[in-house]
């Protein structure tokens, strides 16, 4: 990583998966996922360049780069394939990487994650938080409302505000901006490994996110958590881990239609409550 130090955790054995945190925010935001999951996998996380306990970037921090990085991560940690999750602007370093390194995964989760920003109002919020991220004061504002906004309580808020106090500027900018400019939505059908997507009911601006990269993967299974926003990692933990493993439990079958797999999770999820709510293999959570 060449000269950069990377922060990371590992808890648990069996399959890995890989989290990915958006800008500002540190690998605290799996704290639910590492507590809950690593019974059955190998929970990894890892602070991005800038980003909590990892040091700065010495070169202009870039998807391309963060994509590097976990490779190289996987390679010290003697790990072949993982299941890479990325959550938010992290769903979409979760396709780039599937692009670029597809030997190396054996899927990918993406929580309220998209292939571009497109729509005014989040490119609008981007925009400002990469504004806010170069003035001192305003970062500081900044750590505050993107910390409370994903606590689900004053230890959450406390563990994610502190663990980002050494943030680096430079890099949660740079974050930012490649947030903005980033695409991939073209190349999407070159990605063949089973995809899982998790959206919040309520996170409307959001669903469009979602409906594209649903029509546009080849295998991808769509479920919208009902009265979740975006901050599913935290606020709607449980939901988020029980479909990761129901998933990537129902994907060692290989003779039932991936359709019928999905209606199967949503029945094991919610008995009394899911067939109200399914449209094809786009299933609402209760």
């Amino acid at each position: 990583m060449n000269g950069t130090i990377l922060n990371y955790e590992i808890t648990g054995t069996g399959t890995p998966i890989v989290f990915i945190h958006p800008p500002l925010l540190t690998l605290q935001t799996f704290a639910y996922q590492k507590e809950q999951l690593s019974n059955q996998f190998q929970i990894i996380t890892f602070d991005i360049r800038g980003h909590g306990a990892s040091s700065s970037s010495d070169r202009t921090l870039s998807y391309a780069l963060i994509a590097q990085d976990i490779i190289q991560l996987l390679d010290y940690l003697g790990i072949e394939k993982v299941f890479l999750c990325g959550y938010s602007t992290g769903g979409a370093l979760v396709l780039e990487a599937l692009l670029t390194f597809p030997k190396r995964f054996l899927g990918g989760i993406v929580v309220c994650g998209m292939s571009e920003m497109t729509d005014s109002y989040n490119i609008s919020r981007l925009w400002l938080a990469a504004q806010m991220a170069s003035s001192r004061i305003f970062m500081k504002l900044l750590r505050r409302v993107i910390t409370f906004g994903n606590a689900d309580k004053d230890k959450t808020y406390l563990n994610l505000y502190e663990s980002s106090l050494s943030d680096a500027a430079d890099d949660v900018k740079s974050y930012y901006e490649q947030s903005l400019t980033y695409t991939c939505t073209r190349h999407l059908r070159r990605i063949q490994h089973p995809i899982l997507l998790i959206y919040g009911q309520m996170n409307r601006s959001f669903h469009r996110y979602a409906n594209l990269l649903h029509t546009e993967l080849p295998h991808s299974s769509l479920y919208f958590i009902k009265g979740a926003k975006h901050q599913i990692p935290i606020k709607n933990s449980s939901k988020m881990n029980d479909l990761i493993r129901l998933w990537v439990n129902s994907l060692e079958d290989i003779q039932t239609q991936r359709v019928l797999l999905d209606l199967a999770i949503a029945k094991k999820l919610n008995p009394d409550m899911y067939g109200e709510e399914i449209q094809g293999s786009q299933l609402s959570l209760h």
